[in-house]
């Protein structure tokens, strides 16, 4: 059996690498596109202290800055920062980095982070020990 080399690369990925874990919740989130009045209102599936994925239809060129409020879900903490645009993936959806993030809400988003994994190690531990 003969192989054959190719010399093809792979393709890079259009997906970022992450800087910090992620945050599978959040009760609320808006934002608002600098230099419109318009609110969108959204359910996000993730976060971390760095930034955010936003599940939206709508179209932000990469650099855009947007003003963004939520609330986390298990202590209700409100976070109001502001929010570059470093990717667009069409009707998916936003990859926005955080910009001038307070300290108290990057405090809060860890805490939610911590909160959830040892959530999630309970369930597995009890999954195992009830299989």
């Amino acid at each position: 059996m003969t192989r054959v080399k190719t010399n093809q690369k792979k393709p890079k990925s259009h997906w970022p690498v992450r800087d910090g874990s992620r945050f599978p919740h959040l009760r609320e989130l808006s934002l608002i596109y600098e230099g419109r009045s318009e609110v969108i209102c959204l359910h996000p599936p993730d976060i971390s202290t760095q930034g955010m994925f936003i599940n939206t239809s709508a179209r932000y060129p990469e650099g855009t800055v947007l003003k963004l409020r939520f609330r986390l879900t298990v202590t209700a903490v409100e976070v109001v920062t502001r929010g570059e645009v470093r990717y667009c993936l069409p009707g998916v959806g936003i990859g926005v980095k955080f910009l001038e993030l307070p300290v108290e809400s990057e405090r809060a988003i860890e805490s939610e982070i911590r909160q959830d994994r040892a959530a999630r190690g309970t369930r597995r531990k009890e999954l195992v020990a009830s299989g």
